[in-house]
């Protein structure tokens, strides 16, 4: 009886698949993946509060230095919400939060949210508070832009988005401050959150 010849295993598909499974195992190893799309959910939230509040401190007669307070009140709670859910996705992960890619993370992400600190301090006392929202979102977009190539794909684009919504603002009339916050730091933070906690684990 003649033996069934078994079919030959087709070597290129095999050596794909290969290939794929190690460019991908490499990319997780590199990559800081607990940037938190739940959390960026909530930053969004705070922030479309943050823009209400402002917008009625600065309608009610308060002053710019009211208007400033909600603000950098908002950029601390951010901030917070940011580092614990950061912190508990790395530990769902069982992944160390101050990793290699999270320390290349946190360099990329800190000088322009400190040049951000230094330049708010120095237009405020210049009295160039409309220019306030459009240096915000320009130099946040350039932090997350700047941490994104240690992080997933879409981290990157999320930071260009930041960038032209930032651009935009500072063309813009100095009275749609509060509403381009909202869309920036409210819209894309909810944009982008989504899709990460969707494809990124939450």
């Amino acid at each position: 009886m003649a033996i069934p010849r078994r079919e030959p295993v087709e070597i290129h598909a095999y050596a794909m698949d290969n290939l794929r499974y190690i460019r991908e195992t490499i990319e997780r190893a590199g990559s800081f993946t607990a940037v938190p799309g739940v959390g960026g959910m909530l930053m969004a939230t705070s922030a479309l509060g943050a823009a209400w509040l402002a917008h009625s401190e600065a309608a009610g007669g308060r002053g710019n230095g009211a208007w400033l307070a909600v603000w950098l009140a908002e950029a601390v709670l951010a901030m917070a919400i940011g580092i614990l859910a950061a912190a508990q996705k790395s530990r769902r992960a069982g992944e160390p939060v101050v990793s290699g890619p999270g320390r290349k993370f946190v360099a990329g992400f800190s000088p322009a949210m400190l040049a951000g600190a230094v330049l708010t301090a120095a237009l405020f006392a210049g009295g160039a508070v409309a220019y306030l929202p459009g240096m915000w979102l320009l130099l946040y977009g350039a932090a997350v832009l700047s941490a994104g190539g240690a992080s997933v794909r879409v981290v990157p684009l999320m930071g260009l988005c930041f960038m032209a919504a930032g651009a935009a603002a500072l063309c813009l009339p100095a009275a749609w401050g509060d509403a381009v916050l909202a869309v920036g730091f409210g819209g894309i933070h909810m944009i982008f959150g989504t899709i990460i906690a969707v494809k990124y684990g939450g």
